[in-house]
């Protein structure tokens, strides 16, 4: 097949250069055109499974509750303390200005909450116009201690323990296409992925994706400049105060900055770098411009394709260009080793003589090179996560086309030139090459038990790995979003946010727990529901009544921070005068609601308590806060009538901020909104969800199908637990097809697992690094082994290969190893360090996975680099299989 496939190639190809380079040329003028609709995407759905199910239910709430999109300014004093007059009026200004930015709703801030212990009110008086910080008559020392001490729904949300550091909400209007092209795609997937759609379902599904991919990408540069609007705003404050700013739209924004920096970075950087390389490696015009023709060809054409596609580059795949790159350099290396070798050995050879050759000599390893390759790449579409399959799908096309590009744009360009004299003069990577080999011919014992013991000691590394790490260290410690993420975890009660949501129990249930014995609190107390409302009435309970805004909708409310658009007292801000008037009081809503009576309320005191009591949590918000407040107010437990006379009392707005983002209308359900501290080293994400889970329906008798918990803490858990699984599918997948193309190859099963075992000594060596350093599995980081395998059986395949062809000369096997150490393993040598060097480019990257990712694949290729030129001729010559090749 490959001889049909290479005469096709010589009556096609290198009989017609002046064609397809006018086409090649062709080719790249559309890609060009087609690259300006290139695109780079920074959703949060790169945190979440995709088609997990705790993310549909997610957005089920989203889409019944609605949110908007708001940021969160940190405000800390640099000079005066933060309850100070002449500090409020800057923090006021600078609210001011804050509302005059496009498409801002409101600006909400400690200036806007009413003041409920500055002096303490009476319930009565919530009926009426509420005193704030704004007003001149406050006693502003009476203000600090509610804020800090007082008042459980302001402290540790509002304003520091310290007393010293707030927060500003910014929410900007809801963009109601936004949200209506959103749920229209995510219902058609939800009918596609059920089977649910014909041929015209199929056809709405993909009007419907791209509808809303071209409007997110709308929105995307319409947010960059209302977040530089918000900057500079800050900036002319900075003066008087240390601001930080946070919210999903900033960190979406920076991350798109840092994407378009690193392709730039990466880009020009291995480009520069691969110039210098080929100048000092092959030291002629020629060896520089063909290569970086087949490279630029290459990145062009796959910049075009995802431009056409509308495939958008996230942060995980924003390598693509560096990678595209190194391989495609590493073919034209090993064509180029190839022609100089043959044009030494044939000096008189004509130039068109020595193209077909090359081809002849590369063209089979050339192929299963890249085809092994891209199947280290498409492993990563069984992972499970949305930007890691579309990498593998990205780079698995790539490498197709830097195949293509190379066996047209090398030929293409060198038929036209005169072949010349052959390069005269000292070759020292052939005596480094060399020098391993007669390393190997000496230490055959010692390299066979120095690989035992490196296969050992990986696989106790291995042993070690986690899952187990903090979104926050994703970023460097210098940007904006990791100190403003790690003062809210530190001053403003934690970032993550996770919802336990409460259903009532059925009836069944009810009338079962009736008879048996109380339930008892965390700390063992009983918790009689003796007092509970006689005339509550049950109910089958709704799992979709309590919500915050989709945190992973692509825009939304913010995972980070803990927020949503009713979640807390920053939740909605109340008109400037909205209780002008005396209201009457009106009829509780909530009478006969399960949850809203004096022994459930406080049986939700109990489970808030114990929440706040672990460790990982920051603020915990629930009913039971609304509830507490009301306790401090009456200065003691309030009866059933007093409850009701409550709610009856509580005017609309003030309800819209206690009541309704944590219990539902119909009284049957509640909502738990919890902070969980992300910068805590010892945060075990999978752990506290089980405790919590375990403890809730344990410690307070509550049913498994009662408790939910849900949020961005449960999503971004399910999609780290997933990390192992897929990791496991696509070292098994990488694996098993590597092997049966080696087979293939090679017809011998010896010579096929012989092959593979530099590229298992690299692959289990850096994850056994990783267990032994601590440093947890991510996103990007799993899809290190799959790619190290993928390329490093390349050169495996070269040197077997070269080794075949090379052994019927004398069949010595240790003659041959040498040979191919002085020819092969030149060209391995150079390939390897251009590939370690140019994935160690990305260790310039503000995105901590990536600079993860190229170090520790640069390691990979180096440990696979001396496998091959050690471990691997010291198997062949021990074990002197016979040597195959169709």
């Amino acid at each position: 097949m490959t001889h049909r496939l290479f005469n096709a190639y010589c009556r096609v190809v290198l009989a017609h250069p002046v064609f397809w380079l006018a086409l090649l040329a062709l080719l790249c003028a559309v890609a060009a055109w087609q690259a300006r609709e290139f695109k780079i995407d920074a959703s949060a759905d790169s945190l979440v499974l995709e088609n997990d199910e705790a993310l549909q239910y997610y957005r089920k709430i989203s889409k019944r509750y609605g949110g908007s999109d708001f940021l969160i300014i940190t405000y800390t004093p640099s000079q005066a303390p933060l309850f100070q007059r002449n500090t409020l009026e800057h923090l006021q200004a600078l609210q001011s200005d804050l509302k005059q930015v496009d498409r801002v709703s409101s600006v909400y801030s400690m200036l806007d909450v009413p003041l409920l212990f500055s002096p303490q009110v009476e319930f009565s008086d919530l009926a009426n116009d509420y005193r704030t910080l704004t007003d001149q008559d406050v006693d502003l020392s009476l203000a600090e201690k509610e804020f800090t001490e007082e008042n459980p729904l302001y402290e540790d949300l509002l304003v520091s323990d310290d007393g010293n550091t707030t927060a500003l909400l910014v929410s900007f209007e809801r963009d109601e296409k936004y949200y209506e092209l959103l749920y229209r795609r995510n219902e058609l997937r939800t009918q596609q992925h059920e089977g649910q759609l014909d041929e015209d379902g199929e056809q709405a599904l993909e009007e419907a994706s791209q509808a809303f991919s071209d409007y997110s990408s709308q929105i995307q540069e319409r947010t960059a400049g209302e977040i530089d609007q918000v900057r500079d705003i800050m900036d002319s404050y900075r003066d008087e105060a240390k601001l930080f700013l946070g919210g999903v739209p900033m960190i979406a924004t920076d991350l798109v900055r840092f994407i378009r920096a690193d392709l730039k970075i990466f880009g020009i950087g291995v480009l520069a770098f691969l110039i210098v390389t080929l100048f000092m490696i092959f030291r002629r015009p020629r060896w520089v411009v063909v290569p970086l023709a087949c490279c630029g060809v290459t990145v062009l054409t796959v910049t075009g394709w995802l431009g056409w596609m509308d495939w958008k580059v996230s942060v995980i795949s924003s390598n693509y260009i560096s990678l595209l790159l190194i391989i495609t350099m590493s073919i034209t290396i090993h064509l180029t080793v190839r022609f100089r070798e043959l044009h030494e050995e044939n000096p008189d050879a004509s130039q068109k003589w020595l193209i077909r050759e090359t081809a002849a000599h590369m063209m089979r390893p050339m192929i299963y090179m890249i085809l092994t390759t891209m199947v280290g790449f498409s492993s990563l579409v069984i992972s499970g996560i949305r930007p890691v399959i579309d990498f593998g799908w990205m780079m698995t096309f790539g490498l197709g086309v830097a195949l293509v590009v190379c066996f047209l744009v090398f030929p293409a360009l060198l038929g036209p030139l005169k072949a010349g004299q052959p390069q005269q003069g000292r070759d020292f990577s052939r005596k480094f090459t060399l020098a391993f080999a007669d390393f190997t011919e000496r230490h055959r014992p010692t390299l066979m038990v120095l690989a035992i013991i490196t296969v050992v000691a990986s696989l106790w590394g291995v042993s070690r790995l986690t899952v187990e790490n903090r979104f926050i260290d994703y970023f460097q410690k210098d940007t904006e979003i990791y100190q403003g993420m790690l003062q809210i975890d530190r001053k403003l009660g934690g970032t993550t946010p996770l919802d336990i949501v409460i259903d009532a129990p059925s009836t069944e249930a009810r009338a079962a727990t009736a008879s048996s014995q109380p339930a008892t609190g965390w700390d063992g107390e009983s918790m009689d529901d003796s007092a509970e409302d006689p005339f509550a009435s049950g109910g089958d309970s709704d799992p979709f009544t309590s919500a915050e805004p989709d945190p992973f909708a692509d825009s939304g409310s913010d995972p980070f921070s803990g927020a949503s658009g009713s979640e807390d007292p920053f939740a909605s801000a109340p008109s400037d005068d909205p209780f002008a008037e005396p209201q009457q009081a009106k009829p509780n809503p909530l009478k006969g609601a399960y949850w809203f009576t004096p022994a459930r309320l406080a049986q939700l005191v109990e489970i808030q308590n114990y929440l706040q009591s672990l460790p990982e949590t920051g603020k915990v918000l629930s009913i039971a806060t609304t509830y507490k407040v009301a306790e401090k107010l009456n200065e003691g437990p309030l009866s059933y009538v007093q409850l009701m006379l409550l709610a009856s009392f509580i005017p609309e707005d003030l309800r819209d901020q206690l009541v309704r983002p944590y219990l539902s209308d119909d009284g049957n359900q509640v909502r738990f909104s919890v902070r969980v501290i992300d910068s805590d080293e010892n945060l075990n994400r999978n752990e506290l969800l089980a405790k919590i889970r375990t403890d809730m329906e344990n410690n307070f008798g509550l049913q498994p199908e009662q408790v939910h918990l849900t949020g961005a803490m449960v999503l971004y858990n399910n999609m780290l637990q997933s990390l192992f699984d897929s990791q496991i599918k696509t070292l098994g997948y990488v694996f098993a097809a590597i092997l049966v193309m080696l087979l293939i190859l090679f017809r011998s099963l010896p010579v096929a697992l012989i092959s593979m075992v530099p590229s298992l000594i690299s692959a289990s060596l850096v994850l056994g690094l990783m267990g032994w350093i601590g440093l947890p599995l991510d996103l990007m980081t799993i899809t290190i082994t799959a790619i190290t395998i993928g390329i490093a059986v390349d050169d495996t395949i070269h040197y077997i290969h070269r080794f075949h062809e090379e052994l019927p000369k004398d069949n010595d096997y240790v003659a041959t190893m040498k040979r191919c150490h002085g020819s092969i393993g030149k060209a391995m040598y150079y390939t390897s360090l251009t590939i370690i060097a140019g994935f160690s480019i990305l260790a310039l990257s503000n995105f901590n996975p990536t600079v993860y990712f190229g170090l520790l694949t640069g390691l990979a290729m180096l440990v696979a680099l001396l496998s091959n030129l050690t471990l691997l001729p010291a198997l062949l010559i021990s074990v002197k299989p016979k040597l195959r090749a169709g």
